[in-house]
């Protein structure tokens, strides 16, 4: 996939903060003294009123951006991911979601891209955290440019919405196809063999294992669930009702994230034969990013071993 551009998460939301901030007055944004890292740093240089460092400090974070926003405000909180699921998990359960106060947390550097800090930095639990908060929106984003209509979508919403990017740059696939209403899933490639569902960085890897299936005579259906949620069961539904069969691929806890929230739903609603690619619950280490990736079996290679073994 040399031929597509690639363009980072944190980039595109650097860029698109400054771009909101003209029209949008009521935006403030907050960062726990990481945004040089996660690139909010250029919208508190251009509007140094509207931004808020609180230091390392994600539950002040939380309860601070929960506050402006029972005020009226919009308020932007970005942190890395895994420290703001974790260290401000009560804030966000009893502030935020409880109140179901309008405010948009960014988990930066998520899933293995913080890849040379090691375990300690590596966040494959906040999918499961932030799904289990009720009012929570989740979404993990194809690319930087999803991302950046996502992000801009959000702030229209009532409610909380937990957004997990990454750190390195990512191909950009979201400019080849129609974009569809937040929550929805959107369908990049039709088949009837299989159904690849995908979450954040790993979408471009399901498209280029579909597109070397296809050149085997497998067609494979390829779904950007870049919503997690609340979940868009019809479209899985409808899916699987022709494939009959579906690997979930994630850059996450296999318990917890996008594989367990497409089992609940089929589960309840169509079981089909399931496997899911991802963490297998296990801690990672320090490493090149996509060698870890490779490690963890969140490659193309394992895609269509999976599909070729039957394992499903």
């Amino acid at each position: 996939m040399s031929e597509i551009k690639q363009i980072s998460m944190r980039q595109s939301f650097g860029d698109k903060l400054l771009e909101l901030a003209p029209s949008m007055p009521e935006l403030v944004v907050l960062d726990a003294d990481v945004s040089s890292s996660t690139q909010t740093i250029h919208f508190g240089k251009k509007y140094p009123e509207r931004f808020f460092n609180v230091g390392v400090a994600e539950a002040n974070l939380v309860d601070i951006a929960g506050g402006m926003a029972a005020c009226g405000l919009r308020p932007v909180a970005s942190a890395f991911a895994i420290f703001i699921a974790l260290k401000a998990t009560d804030q966000i359960r009893n502030n935020i979601c409880y109140n179901n106060l309008p405010v948009v947390l960014v988990g930066g550097y998520a899933g293995l891209s913080d890849s040379f800090d090691g375990a300690s930095h590596q966040s494959i639990t906040d999918l499961a955290i932030m799904q289990s908060m009720p009012n929570m929106r989740v979404v993990a984003p194809a690319d930087a440019l999803e991302f950046s209509r996502l992000l801009e979508e959000s702030l229209k919403l009532d409610g909380p919405t937990y957004f997990r990017i990454c750190r390195n740059e990512t191909p950009v696939i979201s400019d080849q196809f129609d974009p569809v209403p937040f929550g929805k899933i959107q369908v990049l490639k039709e088949g009837v063999d299989i159904t690849l569902a995908a979450c954040g960085i790993t979408v471009p890897i399901a498209l280029e294992a579909a597109k070397q299936l296809e050149a085997k005579g497998i067609a494979a259906e390829v779904l950007n669930v870049s919503c997690l949620k609340p979940l868009d069961a019809e479209t899985i539904i409808q899916s699987v009702g022709k494939t009959g069969r579906v690997i979930t691929i994630e850059e996450h806890n296999v318990i917890g994230g996008l594989g367990s929230a497409v089992s609940e739903c089929l589960m309840q609603n169509h079981p089909v034969k399931m496997d899911m690619i991802g963490i297998q619950d296990t801690f990672t280490e320090t490493g090149p990013y996509d060698k870890l990736l490779e490690k963890h079996g969140i490659s193309v290679d394992n895609i269509i071993e999976k599909v070729n073994k039957s394992t499903i």
